[in-house]
């Protein structure tokens, strides 16, 4: 019982022997993080706090500045932002023009307009495309809507909806954005035709193996009203170039 209480002894002493290490460790490193001192008509840094509260208006710019540049485009002033944003952060926070409360309101507001513009922006350029491109010699349009050319035509078997099939592939937009390509990971991929958006299980089912297709695929054969993620937007027609490289057992 004795050797067993000792033991227990040595233990708790080497556990806090390592927690007084460790914590001088962390004590040491925390020493160890520069002081920046510049010196300049914009900024003058002489502590670790003035360093370390610089550096994150740094990194909050420069993340804001490119959102806003993406929301409102770069030729738009941001001094109002920058007015709204010296008020809240002053020393004595005097808000002129609007409450946090309405300020929320409005940006929702705004924001849901300029998505709903979007959409309806994304709904007519679909229609005048697939109105045009139908006309172009060597365009197929089958009964769902879904508009097909044939690039070449292989000699192998076609695939079913249960099959599973090995494809490369490039995706792009009607403005020419690319948003996915398997040709750029340099690995085609394999998945079975009842997984995918519709465009793709009715494109590939006229395919045989071998084939290179364009297929242009409405929106509503796509990812519809909800878009996929910040790469496709809602109600956006999609263009993709297709081979069938095999159907997998």
């Amino acid at each position: 019982m004795k050797k067993l209480l000792i033991v227990g002894l040595v233990l708790l002493v080497g556990v806090a022997s390592a927690e007084a290490k460790s914590k001088k460790a962390r004590q040491a490193k925390e020493a160890e993080v520069p002081t920046v001192t510049i010196q300049s008509s914009q900024a003058k840094l002489e502590t670790k706090t003035d360093s370390a509260l610089y550096a994150l208006g740094v990194n909050l710019a420069t993340n804001l500045s490119m959102q806003l540049d993406q929301v409102f485009g770069t030729e738009v002033s941001k001094e109002k932002f920058l007015e709204a944003f010296r008020e809240v952060l002053g020393d004595v926070p005097v808000i002129s023009q609007m409450t946090p409360e309405f300020a929320n309101d409005y940006l929702n507001r705004y924001m849901r307009q300029l998505q709903e513009e979007a959409t309806a922006k994304n709904i007519e350029e679909e229609k005048k495309f697939l109105d045009e491109n139908r006309k172009r010699e060597g365009v197929i349009e089958t009964q769902t809507g879904l508009q097909y050319q044939v690039v070449r035509m292989g000699d192998g078997p076609m695939p079913t909806v249960a099959d599973r099939v090995k494809v490369h592939y490039e995706g792009t937009l009607l403005d020419g954005t690319k948003f996915d390509s398997s040709y750029d990971r340099g690995e085609p991929v394999v998945f079975g035709l009842s997984q995918v958006i519709p465009g793709w299980t009715e494109g590939l089912q006229l395919m045989p193996v071998g084939s290179k297709f364009v297929l242009y695929i409405p929106s509503a054969l796509g990812y519809g009203p909800n878009g996929a993620g910040g790469a496709i937007p809602p109600y956006s027609t999609l263009i993709f170039e297709v081979e069938l490289l095999s159907i997998e057992q």
